[in-house]
């Protein structure tokens, strides 16, 4: 099995990264690094603090990467087919791929883009607002110029997909919320730090960096397991990036950039593929590569 991972470096400067996107064999612990930060091909200015790749998505022969404020689309080879901006988009944190859409993260505007993958366009866009700790949704017309202000209020980190409705997390939502398409309520409590939150069995998943760990608690609070992150020259590991491998096992990245493979079964790390031992370089996204 392979994972497609994408790593941010944490500063302004591009010089003497190590960062990119990473294809990692998971069976002879080995990786290949077709995109590299340092590459000439790609215009990094403009994308605020964090220089890299974050969100991970796969369409037909298509691999997607979202940077803070730019989509783009490859092939399995790694060559460039297209990219994509929008005045809406900005600080992008996550993406994920429900049915014909593409959702994107818009942290800078509070709001979740989506793109169609038919047309290849912005379609469709959510505000999200909290007043009087109630949450609000507003569906906007992309194009129009009356979409929300740049304010970043909410921290937006993720966004999950299913027939459920769409799952949105955020560092000041204090927890993960859900959209039913027509109202927003929050569907899980969770501690300040929270990343990647997902609903998982009958409870919810998520990277918890309070503790350092990869959680999973179910809903009646019977279960709540917490498998630790690899501590490489820091104290406090930083976890972004969380991807299901089985019904019991996921993978999830930290910092300097690791990916870790856990059985929830079994209650423990199974597996530890270092890829950086620069503090500053981070996992954002972690996806199965599906192409073989």
């Amino acid at each position: 099995m392979k994972l497609l991972t994408t790593s941010v470096i944490r500063g302004s400067s591009q010089i003497d990264c190590n960062g990119g996107v990473y294809l990692v064999d998971l069976d002879k612990q080995e990786a290949q690094q077709p995109i590299d930060l340092n590459s000439n091909a790609i215009d990094w200015s403009g994308r605020g603090l964090e220089l890299g790749f974050r969100g991970i998505a796969f369409d037909s022969d298509l691999v997607y990467l979202a940077a803070s404020d730019e989509l783009f689309a490859y092939d399995r080879s790694f060559e460039k087919q297209a990219s994509w901006r929008h005045p809406y988009l900005k600080h992008c944190r996550d993406i994920r791929i429900y049915q014909r859409n593409l959702y994107l993260v818009s942290a800078g505007h509070d709001t979740i883009l989506g793109f169609d993958l038919d047309e290849m366009v912005f379609h469709w866009a959510l505000r999200v607002n909290v007043q009087d700790f109630v949450f609000k949704g507003r569906i906007f017309d992309p194009d129009a110029d009356d979409g929300p202000l740049r304010i970043n209020k909410l921290q937006l980190t993720s966004v999950f997909a299913d027939e459920d409705g769409m799952y949105i997390g955020g560092r000041n939502t204090g927890g993960m919320l859900h959209y039913n398409g027509k109202t927003i309520q929050m569907s899980a409590e969770l501690p300040a730090g929270a990343n990647d939150a997902r609903p998982f069995r009958d409870g919810v998943l998520f990277n918890d960096a309070k503790s350092g760990s990869v959680r999973y608690v179910s809903r009646d609070g019977t279960e709540d397991r917490a498998l630790p992150y690899p501590r490489l020259n820091t104290d406090k590991p930083f976890g972004r990036g969380l991807c299901l491998l089985s019904d019991h096992v996921v993978a999830t990245g930290s910092a300097p950039s690791t990916i870790s493979i856990h059985d929830l079964k079994k209650n423990e790390t199974v597996l530890k593929v270092n890829l950086s031992t620069d503090s500053r370089n981070a996992i954002h996204g972690l996806e199965v590569w599906p192409f073989d």
